[in-house]
């Protein structure tokens, strides 16, 4: 395991650079197309998560703010608790300095990636759905490409990334009482139970799980982040300036390697947590029902910031107030983290954050076992229902595989495929993104006119073969509402090649 752990991170120590530059020409590209869209339409972003799903929306899709917390379930969980620990304890403070950074850009890229997919999203009786499959499909007519991105989301998100979550709730449970192979097993299993409870009951089950779980669980946590920065409130100073100094040079470091550690450590710690460009969060954003693509855009954006601005900065200042040695341990991942809680607050700190992670974690097994059944829809059409059953047979096998797993061959596979799913969704996104950008215009344009913008397919001439957004679409959705499966034929015959503004080609 040992060597299969080392080849797979040489790999990726490579491979990330160019991840590491798509990311960044990315995040700079969108910051400047859209005007800063992630810091000047802050207040858009808060009234989109809270606003009700249009009259009749509900019926067709989960509300804008419970698809906000599918994608937060996937972003909030291991990734920021036990990914920060280790991306202090590999790249130092200064790696806390680049997440902040990834996540200011990142919050432009998960604004066009989320208005794309809802742009490009389609409809059955289940309600709405999409993603990046859709809109490389639709968009740029990349089949092979779209099929090549299907595969790697489902395999990284219902596998990989269900072992890392699974992993960290059993390297929690462990550290409170005591490592063994039995107990690994009893979590796996028990994990496994409950997440069948809920996967196999849809997502309108999922959405009301995550709805409830993420808010409380992420604010216990944070919570718990400000007790330790008031128990160490004059010692905040200096950990922004250790921060600034690390990412910055100003503090002398071992030479360039570790300086592009630190870096490295910070942009996949980042992007693994938030997940903006990942193409994920695009999934849950396609299933809402709002009245403009760009509301969604708005939504996911704001789930970056909620997700590394808030508690991953949680895990930071935990670690760094509590034991700013934070590069004398040679343990990684939940025990640093819960090591440093403990010592600040006492031994319960350590039950406590096992009970966090442990719902965090689950619910982005939720979370990410969704995202993997919403691209099976792609790959399968018709014949989705018995690959999703076995999808979710396969989620529970992997879920009991990552609690047996170790650390670093769990953490260094997710690095793996997170990277390769990046990439195809970066070289997309960036040649659509004018679209979003359009799409962006014209929620601004009815809102200065003091308009709830609403968007139709006419609004948007330059956009090609999408299914949905048309005065005769939301006929059909009301027909088949009524009639079902009947009408349900009549729509997706409507969806043939030529349906489509511009009548472009594309798969069923």
């Amino acid at each position: 395991m040992g060597a299969l752990a080392d080849a797979i991170s040489a790999f990726n120590s490579k491979y990330w650079y160019l991840v590491m530059a798509l990311l960044a020409f990315a995040g700079v590209w969108f910051t400047v197309r859209t005007v800063g869209v992630q810091v000047r339409m802050l207040p858009e972003m808060i009234r989109s998560v809270a606003a009700k799903s249009p009259e009749g929306g509900a019926d067709d899709g989960v509300s804008p703010f419970r698809a906000f917390t599918i994608s937060a379930a996937s972003r909030v969980g291991t990734g920021n608790v036990a990914g920060v620990a280790i991306a202090i304890v590999l790249g130092g403070p200064g790696a806390v300095f680049w997440m902040w950074v990834m996540a200011i850009l990142g919050g432009a890229t998960a604004f066009v990636e989320s208005t794309l997919a809802q742009l490009y999203k389609r409809k059955d009786r289940d309600g709405f759905f999409g993603g990046p499959a859709y809109y490389i499909r639709d968009g740029l007519g990349l089949k092979w490409l779209a099929a090549l991105f299907a595969v790697a989301i489902t395999v990284t998100y219902g596998f990989v990334f269900n072992a890392v979550q699974s992993n960290s709730i059993s390297e929690s449970v462990q550290a409170n009482w005591g490592a063994s192979t039995t107990t690994a097993w009893i979590v796996g299993v028990a994990l496994a139970v409950i997440t069948a409870l809920v996967i196999f009951g849809g997502v309108q089950r999922l959405s009301s799980v995550t709805n409830v779980i993420v808010p409380v669980m992420a604010v216990a946590y944070v919570l718990l982040a400000v007790v330790v920065m008031v128990i160490n409130i004059t010692e905040i100073p200096a950990m922004f300036a250790l921060i600034v100094r690390h990412a910055l040079g100003f503090e002398q470091v071992a030479g360039a390697a570790v300086g592009m550690a630190m870096v490295m450590q910070g942009v996949r710690r980042g992007m693994f947590s938030n997940e903006a460009g990942m193409g994920s969060a695009p999934n849950a954003a396609a299933a809402a029902a709002v009245s403009h693509p760009a509301k969604q855009g708005f939504v996911q954006s704001l789930g970056v910031y909620f997700d590394t601005l808030l508690v991953c900065s949680a895990t930071a200042f935990i670690i760094l107030l509590s034991n700013p040695e934070y590069g004398n341990t040679d343990a990684l991942g939940m025990v640093v983290t819960q090591n440093a809680l403990q010592q600040a607050v006492g031994a319960w700190a350590g039950p406590f954050l096992t009970v966090v992670i442990f719902f965090l974690a689950w619910s982005s097994v939720l979370g990410n076992t969704y995202y993997g059944e919403a691209n099976i829809r792609y790959l399968a059409g018709e014949r989705a229902p018995q690959w999703i059953t076995a999808f979710r047979v396969l989620v529970l096998l992997c879920v009991v595989g990552g609690a047996l797993g170790t650390v670093s061959l769990v953490w260094n596979l997710a690095d793996t495929f997170a990277a390769l799913m990046a990439t195809i969704n970066l070289v997309a996104i960036i040649p659509l993104g004018g679209l979003a950008v359009k799409l962006l215009q014209d929620y601004e344009r009815k809102l200065k006119a003091g308009e709830d913008p609403h968007f139709r397919l006419a609004d948007l001439p330059e956009a090609k073969n999408v299914p949905l957004w048309g005065d005769e679409d939301a006929e059909l959705m009301r027909t088949e509402q009524g009639h079902g499966a009947g009408a349900r034929e009549e729509l997706h015959h409507a969806d043939r090649p030529g349906r489509g503004h511009g009548g472009g080609s594309h798969s069923a």
